[in-house]
């Protein structure tokens, strides 16, 4: 008996110790779709040329296309490759020995943000219809607790995410869609609301990321979350649409969404050196010209006969995806090599960052990624 109430002592301090190195506050950024490819090596030359994708050619190789791929990178995507590769860590960049993946079996939105947030997998979410969630995210775990009432949050541009987060039993505050902000939140905020419904959207269920981005800061700003997520839209249905030369442009300007939301976290007293910034993305895509567009896997296309016969295997890739993240739960070893992280582990993660106790919040959720852990 003795022994093992030393053991469990010794548990416990290794848990304090842990927690001591915690963040106060986590932000989770998602950017919907982007590509592994895209986010290691810039620009896919295959792609960049492509008359069926690219309008404007040469204007756009000009502006994205570098010989060399570190080059490349940066000219896409500057904060991820310079900030978080120098100062944080990534995971994802599969021809340099680091693969993550999906654990889900579909490769597509719902089921992927809900492997994200809820740290499981439910094969029976496989659609991204406007269905409730029965499964609890981490968002409304947190949520339910004195410590973080009305300290949870999530902006997104896709209009599911009220049902992703199951606003009506969780409580969490989601803004997603074309929902206004309250007027009250900030000075700018009437203007921004006038502006969503005047700028037309090329979707009848994503607004502007630019809309979502400006709310959430305000809201981080004025609220102070202590779980706050915000999830990015445009890149997945520009590349739906098969319009590479936006994908790249909104992809772009994500990056310059990332390096912004950091310098205010690092300028804003109650988030400065407390809080850490996680970014990932919910699916990958196609590898090649003909299939770079979608992602979904054979099961999930076993259903329509049009995409069986299109791709008999499958999206093969959209199940591949990457992650970064910086702040002081996170070390600072840039890309590391390591085999087969799973999108189910997001969760855990961002709750160790917390200083949280994953099992204890759900048992069933995947583990922490350890490795990226202070």
């Amino acid at each position: 008996m003795k022994a093992i109430a030393k053991l469990a002592v010794i548990g416990c301090t290794l848990m304090v110790s842990h927690i001591v190195k915690a963040s106060d506050n986590v932000v989770l950024v998602t950017l919907d779709g982007v590509r592994w490819q895209e986010v290691f090596n810039g620009a896919d030359q295959k792609l960049l040329a492509n008359p069926d994708f690219v309008k404007q050619p040469e204007q756009l190789k000009q502006q994205f296309w570098r010989d060399d791929k570190h080059a490349r990178q940066a000219q896409l995507m500057p904060f991820i490759s310079n900030t978080i590769a120098q100062h944080g860590v990534l995971i994802g960049d599969r021809e340099n020995g680091s693969t993550m993946s999906v654990s889900n079996p579909w490769y597509f939105s719902y089921p992927g943000y809900s492997e994200i947030l809820t740290g499981s997998v439910d094969e029976a979410i496989n659609s991204n219809d406007k269905t409730p969630n029965p499964n609890k995210t981490i968002l409304e775990r947190l949520e339910q607790r004195a410590d973080y009432k009305n300290k949870t949050a999530l902006f997104g541009s896709w209009d599911v995410f009220p049902f992703i987060v199951n606003t009506k039993r969780s409580d969490v505050y989601v803004n997603a869609g074309f929902m206004p902000i309250e007027a009250d939140l900030f000075a700018d905020a009437p203007l921004l609301n006038a502006l969503q419904k005047e700028i037309p959207s090329p979707w009848a269920n994503v607004r502007l990321d630019s809309f979502t981005y400006r709310f959430a800061k305000a809201y981080m700003l004025a609220k102070q979350p202590k779980l706050l997520v915000i999830s990015l839209g445009e890149t997945d249905d520009f590349a739906h649409d098969g319009h590479y030369d936006a994908y790249l442009k909104s992809a772009k300007q994500s990056d310059a969404f990332l390096k912004d939301l950091w310098q205010t976290i690092q300028s804003t007293p109650g988030y400065k050196n407390k809080t850490t910034l996680i970014i990932t993305t919910d699916h990958g895509r196609g590898s090649h010209a003909s299939d770079w567009q979608h992602h979904s896997s054979k099961q999930a296309l076993a259903n329509s006969p049009q995409g069986k016969r299109a791709f008999p295997e499958g999206i093969v890739g959209s199940e591949h995806i990457w992650l970064g993240a910086i702040g002081p739960a996170i070390k600072g070893n840039g890309l590391i090599k390591i085999k087969n992280v799973k999108q189910a582990q997001i969760a855990a993660t961002v709750l160790s960052a917390l200083g949280q106790q994953p099992h204890i919040i759900n048992p069933n959720m995947a583990p922490a990624i350890k490795e990226i852990l202070k």
